[in-house]
């Protein structure tokens, strides 16, 4: 059985958690694994952009908090809460998001489908770049490569993912992160 989206969200956004938690504070202006991105980026990404999209789309408006530039993790620990809180609410899955792009979708599935899987490719990201050891599950990270693979050129279109980086012989994790634009080798 599939888990509900705030299932998936409260445990994605655990492990994204522990990361920001754990993080060295001297490490938030290290380099990320994304270009010209630090450490402190990877989370002022995600806090950033789920609210503008579902306030474009819906009425769905998730309370402002701390910035990620001031203080990551307090803008982390605000902004998942709010998330955590409106997929727990059970009036959610009434919510429809309409984008020019997705057509009309509901709130938690959109969560789920565009937010949480970007929470998990970021944990990653996040890790690296302040030092602390990764291991993404090997499942969920084969299935996301699989469901990517078929809309290569549309994703490399948008200019969400960089150039992808070919990784011969990689585990699951590490060829999703080349196809993303990672070089895992470049990350030990």
């Amino acid at each position: 059985m599939e888990p509900t989206p705030a299932a998936e969200h409260r445990d994605t956004a655990a492990a994204f958690t522990a990361l920001v938690r754990s993080a060295d504070p001297g490490r938030w202006d290290d380099p990320a694994p994304v270009a010209e991105w630090r450490a402190r980026d990877v989370v002022d990404h995600l806090v950033e952009w789920l609210p503008g999209l579902l306030s474009s789309g819906s009425d769905v408006r998730l309370p402002a908090g701390p910035s990620a530039k001031d203080d990551p993790v307090a803008a982390w620990e605000h902004h998942v809460a709010a998330v955590q809180a409106l997929l727990d609410d059970p009036a959610t899955a009434e919510l429809v998001l309409t984008n020019p792009h997705i057509g009309e979708v509901p709130v938690d599935q959109a969560v789920s489908r565009f937010y949480t899987s970007d929470v998990f490719l970021h944990t990653w990201d996040l890790a690296k770049a302040t030092g602390q050891p990764i291991a993404l599950d090997e499942a969920r990270c084969a299935d996301m490569l699989a469901g990517m693979e078929p809309l290569d050129q549309m994703l490399r279109e948008s200019g969400q993912y960089g150039p992808k980086v070919d990784v011969p012989g990689g585990d699951a994790q590490a060829r999703l992160m080349g196809f993303i634009g990672r070089d895992p080798r470049a990350w030990p």
